[in-house]
């Protein structure tokens, strides 16, 4: 256990906002103290107020300091988007407990291995990620047999959450917390190994409070949500939406047409979606059907937001739009107002307030303004590390020549004239081709233009003439049935000698990550593995 003081009980939540860092559970508690019949969240057809929110959340934090739980702490989460799970999100932190959103798309080895790397002391779950667990239960070290605890089911070996919080004080619990102090720890995506635990702190995350209040997500906003509570995605919009008073509907799992009727609904105002969900509802042949005229902003990071995706959306959604580069570890931060810089759709925007974008060489050295290099950048809002792993928090670290800490992003890319930066593709992915750079980005660019091509992702395979050359995957529009040879020769006639396509192969989907990343590592692997057999 931490050792931490017991904390005070009571409703002393006077602060100034002016003076700085404030909190994120004061912000919390300020917003069911003014509004308590809210109805501030929404999830499945299901409403809570503040009043009976606050509540729950207040058991959960006593419950975690009668046990012994505070600062220094975690807990871990597993589980299906629900209001249980944003109860238990928010009450370990009025607890001064660093939250740990673990993926149920991660396999049980990688589970068990970010459960004993994070040393989380509880782990609440959902039927839908039971089985995951039952993998490795009972042999985490720093969980005991009474320490896994069910949402939504019963069975041996599990403590209901109902039961776990009866009988807690409903008090609100007021604990010291410093801006230091860890938030949460979120792992990033692997495909083998143990992915790197993120640790953000309290000072990070109040910054996107900050940020966020600025574009509206306060007082009045109804921000619509259809991605997982485990995604830094969903955090960044859905926690200053709550903290700063708005309202929040929540989707366990998106499907296009129960999105455009939630938001028709609720008359949503803000949004935070994923490139390839602006893709379906807008290629949702009855999108033009549902009554959008409430929304007020809508938001999309995690990947590229296609330029033709963007004209789409400024055309036929109401209100602007805003296209978000960042890193979950922070530091770099770019932002595109759609509807303010139309000839600047093929760009991810400019430094956003108080960050700074460079553009530097394998070995470090500042590039000039169009040449292409990795994207480093700072700003106020960056990780205190990888969680236990100094080595490799200091191999993302760039330091500039006039001393400042930078973090390296591992994309490529430049920086126009006007600052505006335009990605390329990840360092890694980049197609080395008879000692050539190649971008897949600008291939796929191309192939979009092709009328009858709705998806493609361009990966490296291997060349014994050029050592590796580009291949082009393609998802076609309905109801067409243009040649793969047709589109190859097309697209090669538009691309520089360097760039062209050793071949296309049409798909039926491409596989993407549960924010939308195309997963190219695994399409490689597919084709390496359907030539090896040949």
């Amino acid at each position: 256990m931490s050792g931490t003081p017991a904390p005070n009980k009571g409703t002393d939540l006077d602060f100034n906002e002016d003076d700085g860092f404030v909190p994120f559970p004061r912000l919390i508690q300020r917003a069911a103290r003014e509004n308590p019949d809210l109805q501030v969240l929404t999830v499945e057809g299901v409403g809570v107020t503040w009043r009976d929110l606050i509540s729950q959340i207040n058991k959960v934090s006593n419950m975690l300091a009668d046990r012994g739980l505070g600062r220094g702490d975690k807990v871990a989460v597993l589980a299906r988007s629900s209001i249980d799970y944003i109860t238990v999100f928010i009450g370990a932190l009025q607890a001064g407990v660093c939250i740990v959103p673990l993926s149920g798309m991660a396999s049980s080895i990688q589970l068990a291995g970010m459960l004993q790397d994070s040393g989380s002391q509880l782990l609440f779950a959902s039927k839908s990620t039971r089985d995951l667990i039952s993998e490795f239960k009972g042999n985490i070290s720093c969980l005991s047999d009474d320490d896994y605890i069910a949402f939504d089911f019963e069975g041996d070996g599990w403590q209901k959450f109902d039961d776990v919080i009866d009988g807690a004080s409903t008090e609100d619990l007021i604990v010291d917390i410093h801006p230091e102090d860890a938030f949460n720890l979120i792992y990033s995506s692997g495909t083998t190994g143990v992915p790197k635990g993120i640790e953000q702190s309290h000072n990070m995350r109040y910054e996107h409070v900050v940020r966020f209040k600025v574009m509206g997500l306060d007082k009045g906003a109804v921000t619509m949500i259809a991605t997982a509570l485990y995604s830094n995605t969903t955090l960044v919009a859905l926690l200053p939406t709550i903290a700063l008073g708005g309202r929040v509907v929540l989707m366990p799992k998106f499907d296009t047409e129960g999105y455009l009727q939630l938001a028709e609904e609720h008359r949503a105002t803000h949004t935070m979606l994923v490139p390839v969900q602006y893709q379906r509802i807008l290629q949702f042949e009855k999108f033009d059907d549902f009554d959008l005229d409430s929304f007020e902003l809508k938001l999309s990071t995690s990947a590229p937001l296609r330029e033709n995706t963007k004209r789409d959306a400024l055309k036929r959604w109401p209100g602007k739009m805003i296209e978000i580069y960042g890193l979950t570890e922070g530091g770099i931060g770019t932002v595109l107002s759609v509807s303010e810089f139309p000839d600047k759709l093929a760009s991810v925007g400019k430094a956003g307030e108080g960050a700074e974008i460079r553009i530097v060489t394998d070995d470090g050295i500042e590039l000039p303004i169009g040449e292409v290099g990795e994207i480093v950048g700072r700003s106020g809002a960056m990780m205190t590390g990888y969680h236990g792993r100094q080595d490799l928090t200091d191999a993302m670290i760039w330091m500039s020549p006039d001393g400042y800490r930078f973090y390296k992003s591992g994309d490529m890319g430049r920086l126009d004239e006007d600052g505006f930066l335009y990605l390329l593709d990840r360092k890694k992915d980049m197609i080395l081709s008879g000692g050539f750079n190649i971008y897949a980005a600008d291939i796929e660019t191309e192939l979009l233009k092709h009328p009858a091509v709705s998806d493609v992702a361009v990966i490296a395979i291997p060349s014994e003439e050029w050592g590796e050359t580009p291949l082009g995957l393609i998802v076609l529009e309905k109801n067409v049935f243009n040649t793969e040879e047709e589109i190859k020769n097309w697209v090669n006639s538009r691309l520089g000698k360097t760039q062209r396509v050793s071949g296309i192969v049409v798909r039926e989907d491409l596989p993407r990550s549960t924010i939308g990343k195309v997963l190219k590592r695994e399409l490689r692997d597919e084709y390496l593995s359907q030539n090896a057999s040949k």
